[in-house]
């Protein structure tokens, strides 16, 4: 008798099979991450600058104007890394 995790496992392999990744791949990927984590690193010290002159302000809509940019920003840069990932990932 097979547990739940092992059906739920062969369900997976059946309807998204998993593939070996070439050496050239796994570069591209790696140099891919490296980039996105620069790009986002870049936007942090340039928002924290401009957050810590609008706090020093007393600006605190702005602040938060400020974080929200950051935050969208981060996460439209984690989606296109995603979907260069994914495109290497298909050949």
């Amino acid at each position: 008798m097979k547990s739940a995790y092992e059906l739920a496992m062969e369900r997976l392999n059946q309807t998204a099979p998993t593939t070996k990744l070439t050496a050239a791949q796994k570069r591209e990927i790696a140099e891919l991450e490296t980039r996105c984590k620069a790009g986002i690193a870049a936007r942090e010290i340039a928002s924290k600058e401009a957050i810590a002159q609008a706090a020093a302000a007393g600006d605190f809509e702005k602040v938060e104007q400020l974080q929200q940019q950051l935050a969208i920003d981060r996460k439209k840069l984690q989606a296109e890394l995603e979907d260069k990932k994914a495109a290497v990932r298909r050949g």
